[in-house]
């Protein structure tokens, strides 16, 4: 293993060389490179979810070359290397398993590790219970993550009700906002939507991943059964698509 790293580290210098490299990597910085890092991230979920195993090893081979990517850099601008990277999770994770590495006991850890994170965020200077929580995150993840902070210090509704009526008020409000407004009252809808789901004990993120893949799989369904049908679908009333539709759940069962 150690071989391959050291070979892969090997390949990301000779690529960042100035005078041998290629001219793409040379030109390349943080800001420029995270884009490709946040969609390597998503490839590797895409490819866990369709279960694609041969898949997921290069996925993850690509993910991994952007940690390399991104110490090289560093490395260059003298801030901290590969060596420095892997050595920084490695302490993490013992400190954050005591009952592994250490001689606390193994129950109550997840609430554990939560109090082991916020020393952590502490020890950087947070003041805010929401200190943390990255700004390119998904907006849907950001909000989960945002509302369960909140909730941690008290910031709560007491049961599923309050979110559910927001949620109503937040729409009415959505529905009588001029143009200007309707940016800022759909965001307030939606976040509201989140903290809904949310009290429900269900993931936003998966949740509404797993929506568009079901509407995805119903639409395809319906195009492909419009053109056996000999109908061009983006011709069709809304009726006759809404039959296809209820065509396509009952085939789902």
């Amino acid at each position: 293993m150690t071989k391959q790293i050291d070979r892969l580290l090997s390949i990301m210098a000779r690529l960042r060389d100035k005078d041998t490299g290629c001219d793409w990597d040379i030109a390349q910085n943080f800001a420029s490179i995270a884009p490709y890092t946040i969609e390597e991230a998503y490839e590797v979920a895409d490819a866990i979810e369709r279960e694609d195993m041969d898949d997921l090893r290069g996925e993850l081979g690509d993910l991994l070359l952007q940690v390399v990517f991104h110490a090289r850099m560093a490395e260059e601008a003298g801030l901290f290397d590969f060596e420095n990277v892997a050595g920084s999770i490695s302490d993490k994770m013992i400190a954050r398993h005591p009952h592994v590495f250490g001689n606390e006991n193994q129950t109550g850890q997840k609430a554990r590790w939560e109090e082991l994170k916020e020393a952590e965020r502490a020890e950087k200077g947070a003041t805010s219970a929401l200190d943390g929580v990255a700004q390119a995150l998904p907006a849907l993840m950001r909000a989960e993550k945002l509302q369960k902070r909140a909730a941690r210090v008290g910031f709560d509704w007491p049961d599923v009700n309050g979110p559910k009526a927001k949620v109503d008020e937040e729409l009415e409000e959505l529905d009588q906002a001029g143009e200007s407004e309707r940016l800022i009252e759909a965001g307030d809808f939606l976040f509201a939507a989140v903290n809904v789901v949310r009290r429900y004990g269900v993931d936003p993120e998966e949740a509404l991943r797993a929506a568009n893949n079901k509407f995805e799989k119903r639409f395809r369904v319906m195009e492909q059964q419009a053109q056996v049908s000999g109908e061009d679908f983006a011709k069709l009333s809304l009726e006759q698509q809404e039959a296809y539709w209820q065509d396509a759940k009952r085939l789902e069962t």
